[in-house]
């Protein structure tokens, strides 16, 4: 196993969730230690430089340098070497990173004539048909953005469908807690792992809503029975 680090900078326990405040590589660790088996749903920065992007700079929440810095090899082998079963989003942008499976996830945006991606990829560890989750850019932002690259809750809730015999959900790149967010309306287990303050204090807030209101967001995704896409 590997060595429990010093206490993270902060931990928050809010409703089902555990929120912590630290670099993802050294959470990664201390939660494999502690805890039981996990399985990982994240969405890491891509380090495209998607913060000088005028469509995305127009979000008053983007802060500068937000999508510089891509996480290097190190994080994913520690993510697949601790984790049992993982779904990466932005896959697509570490595939030097991560080994050839079968299953991706794609989300259609249902939006033509945009300046962004119609559609975002997610890698799975899953050997399994590839699916398409069909849910609309303006229905999404029902969730109130607060992330440049916000995924709504719906998604993450399609996706935990895929990871239903985990004990616990771990997101080291949780950003603005959808994941756990996620995870608190469905009644899972999950951790979240944050480096910026700011966007920790955000995800304690949305994940105490979710924890005092369960309706406060979206109904339910539909369960994951969505049809095939050859990739």
């Amino acid at each position: 196993r590997a060595a429990i680090s010093e206490a993270a900078v902060r931990e928050e326990r809010i409703g089902g969730q555990r929120l912590i405040l630290e670099d993802a590589l050294v959470g990664i660790g201390r939660v494999a230690y502690e805890g039981p088996p996990l399985s990982c749903l994240t969405d890491p920065p891509y380090g495209i430089g998607a913060d000088e992007n005028p469509v995305r700079g127009s979000n008053k929440h983007q802060k500068k340098g937000w999508d510089r810095d891509r996480p290097d090899a190190e994080y994913f082998s520690r993510i697949l070497a601790t984790t049992r079963s993982q779904i990466i989003w932005g896959g697509n942008y570490f595939t030097d990173f991560l080994p050839p499976k079968m299953r991706w996830l794609v989300w259609d945006k249902m939006q033509g004539d945009f300046s962004l991606a119609d559609c975002e990829f997610a890698w799975t560890s899953q050997d399994a048909a590839a699916r398409i989750f069909r849910f609309s850019r303006g229905s999404a932002n029902r969730d109130g953005k607060v992330h440049p690259t916000q995924k709504p809750v719906a998604l993450m809730e399609w996706c935990l469908g895929f990871i239903p015999d985990s004990n616990t959900i771990l997101d080291p790149f949780m950003g603005s807690g959808t994941t756990l967010v996620a995870c608190q309306k469905l009644g899972r287990y999950g951790i979240g792992i944050e480096i910026d303050p700011d966007y920790f204090e955000i995800a304690c807030r949305r994940v105490d809503e979710a924890a005092r209101q369960p309706d406060l967001f979206i109904e339910p995704a539909p369960k994951p029975q969505q049809e095939a896409m050859d990739l």
